[in-house]
């Protein structure tokens, strides 16, 4: 089969995963970044077990492992600090074989560029049309015009693909809620467990990252778009300042600067995630809240299915309905659940903030790690298409 070429619209980890994984199966691939650099803003991320087994399938489970942290435990607290639920890290081990690991997204995403030759990595490349004449795929964008075998629009909440190509769907949705992401300076002692605190209205977690920093995240019920009277730091210390240890030591070592506001929005579910040769993944396809740690892990788990699915395959248009049926399903399920998790942790009204945390603190840990398992164990379809050194040993 002569050598085909995918253009990636998008250089986040999804599009990059994906990349990645048809360069290793003998595609030329494009990155197409409206950026100036292919680098992160965020602060950390959540790899679930089911996001090391798709990284296992790229050959760097083991290398970004080295990257993050992992906590013995963790688990949620009610707002005067007592412990609703707990969660062992060696427990999810060895139902799923991996641990959840926690890493800042530029040690990911640096991983991930790494894997791939740097002529395919185009930044300040910024798509502006994509079109599907039933007998060729054109992608313009800002250093010329590609035309490939295959379009991955990888592009996120906003994506430009899903805009040009699925222009009668639903755009995204506001979840309710405001979240704030931001990374401490090292610390003397860091807690030893991560921790997510639920109160009314408002959340604040926190978990550990290597150098002894710690990953910290907090949500308010508050309109979209509004605005905080001052400084995002300073309203942070306003709403939270108070709340049970070790959240305002916490905060006391977040530099000033640090705090990153975005609204939160989830995508209503897509009739399909392909249009011909052109492919949605991760956000463009199935954006969620953060509420489960989902989001990367699923767009992991995308770009490991469509390569995949293109693996020897010379029809295209069918590989992408493969992954079609495999993906749109299992990720509109959890998106749906992560909803529903982010509705009752955002929970405000006295009565019902009781019934939750006594039902949080009434609930068997084994049932909720077993609620958890049609999410986590998750594994790559295939076998591996490379390992590293340390991985074959």
């Amino acid at each position: 089969m002569p050598q085909r070429a995918a253009t990636i619209v998008g250089g986040g980890i999804g599009g990059l995963a994906a990349a990645i994984a048809l360069h290793r199966r003998g595609w030329r691939v494009e990155v197409l970044e409206r950026a100036r650099e292919f680098t992160e803003i965020g602060a950390g991320i959540s790899l679930w077990p089911n996001a090391l087994h798709a990284l296992e399938a790229l050959g760097l489970a083991g290398a970004v492992r080295a990257l993050g942290a992992v906590e013995a435990s963790g688990g949620v607290r009610d707002r005067r600090g007592r412990w609703l639920s707990r969660t062992d890290n060696a427990e999810l081990t060895r139902r799923f074989s991996h641990p959840l690991v926690v890493l800042h997204r530029a040690d990911l995403l640096r991983a991930l560029t790494e894997a791939l030759p740097a002529d395919s990595l185009r930044s300040g490349s910024e798509v502006s049309a994509i079109r599907d004449d039933g007998h060729r795929l054109v992608v313009e964008h800002r250093k010329g015009e590609s035309r490939p075998d295959l379009v991955v629009g990888a592009d996120g909440l906003r994506s430009v693909v899903r805009r040009d190509l699925w222009p009668d769907t639903a755009g995204p949705r506001y979840a309710g809620y405001t979240a704030w992401r931001m990374v401490t300076e090292p610390l003397a002692e860091p807690p030893s467990e991560g921790a997510a605190t639920w109160g009314r209205g408002a959340r604040f977690g926190y978990t550990s990252l290597p150098g002894r920093r710690m990953y910290c995240f907090a949500t308010a019920s508050l309109p979209a778009g509004a605005a905080s009277g001052s400084s995002e730091y300073a309203e942070l210390l306003r709403r939270f300042g108070s709340w049970p240890d070790p959240i305002p030591a916490l905060l006391a070592a977040v530099p000033a600067d640090a705090p990153l506001r975005h609204d939160l929005y989830d995508l209503p579910p897509l009739p399909s995630f392909v249009r011909g040769r052109v492919a949605l993944l991760g956000d463009a396809a199935h954006a969620m809240t953060p509420n489960l740690g989902q989001g990367a892990c699923q767009a992991l788990e995308d770009a490991v299915t469509l390569a995949h699915c293109l693996d020897g395959s010379p029809d295209v248009a069918a590989a992408l309905r493969s992954y079609d049926l495999l993906r749109r399903p299992r990720t509109q399920a959890i998106t749906r659940r992560s909803a529903r998790l982010g509705a009752i942790g955002q929970l405000s009204w006295p009565p019902a903030v009781l019934l939750r945390d006594t039902v949080a603190r009434l609930t068997p840990t084994r049932a909720t790690l077993r609620s958890m398992t049609p999410v986590l164990n998750w594994t790559a379809p295939g076998a591996p298409v490379t390992a590293t050194e340390s991985e074959r040993h």
